[in-house]
């Protein structure tokens, strides 16, 4: 599983112009069963993803993410494999 997170690099008016864009393109992985959750931090200087895929494919999918076409916002990924977790996300864990 992989934590991404975002950090805006453009102004809220230029994200919020994106947003409907950014929500289909997470709609598509969450289809497909790669995100597991998704939101804004708070304050809303960017974002959080947990993704039930490896490190490299986290890294190749949030090229297609609008923020990032747009260069509006910049990702970190940490890779983690859950050694703990509550039975209801049993199915994400691999």
């Amino acid at each position: 599983m992989v934590i991404i997170t975002s950090k805006y690099v453009k102004p809220l008016d230029v994200i919020d112009s994106l947003l409907a864009d950014h929500r289909t393109f997470l709609k598509e992985y969450y289809s497909q069963s790669k995100f597991v959750c998704s939101g804004p931090q708070n304050p809303r200087v960017g974002g959080a993803i947990i993704a039930n895929v490896g490190i490299d494919e986290a890294r190749e999918i949030m090229k297609k993410d609008p923020f990032t076409i747009h260069g509006a916002a910049e990702y970190s990924f940490v890779e983690f494999t859950p050694g703990s977790y509550d039975e209801r996300f049993a199915c994400f864990v691999k």
